[in-house]
């Protein structure tokens, strides 16, 4: 019964994510603690294998795996919003709070418009990440001057 409630937990989490098939999905931050889950959940809604973060391509959502020892958040969010398609979103996923390499929300919120990014909500992604989404302002897409 406990593995039927976890399925049904974690079974739409591709779609709480905003993806859906055929979006091309990039993945940084790879290491041996991200979950499983959510990588294979995005793979199977898309239809294909996310990008590393070496590709060039233009990308419709950032899966940035974030810890507080990965470096300089700022640095990373400007370097990935590059390849970043219009009306793309950039979900930062951290550890939750108490976990090795938690970080606070606050630093996201904080990040986010120096980078040129608005965070719009969070989500809990599994039982050991959270994740926020980012995205370009509005009014930065549609000016008009």
């Amino acid at each position: 019964m406990v593995a039927a409630e976890d399925a049904g937990r974690t079974s739409d989490i591709a779609g709480r994510l905003g993806v859906e098939p055929g979006m091309v999905v990039q993945e940084i931050g790879w290491d041996d603690d991200v979950d499983e889950v959510v990588r294979d959940a995005i793979e199977e809604r898309t239809g294909d294998e996310m990008l590393d973060e070496d590709s060039d391509d233009v990308v419709d959502v950032v899966l940035m795996w974030w810890r507080d020892t990965d470096g300089d958040l700022f640095d990373a969010l400007v370097e990935c919003i590059g390849q970043l398609a219009d009306n793309g979103v950039v979900w930062v996923l951290t550890p939750k709070t108490g976990r090795p390499g938690h970080v606070e929300p606050s630093e996201i919120a904080e990040v986010a418009p120096t980078a040129g990014l608005s965070q719009t909500s969070n989500v809990t992604v599994s039982d050991g990440w959270a994740g926020s989404r980012l995205v370009a302002p509005k009014a930065a897409t549609k000016s008009r001057r």
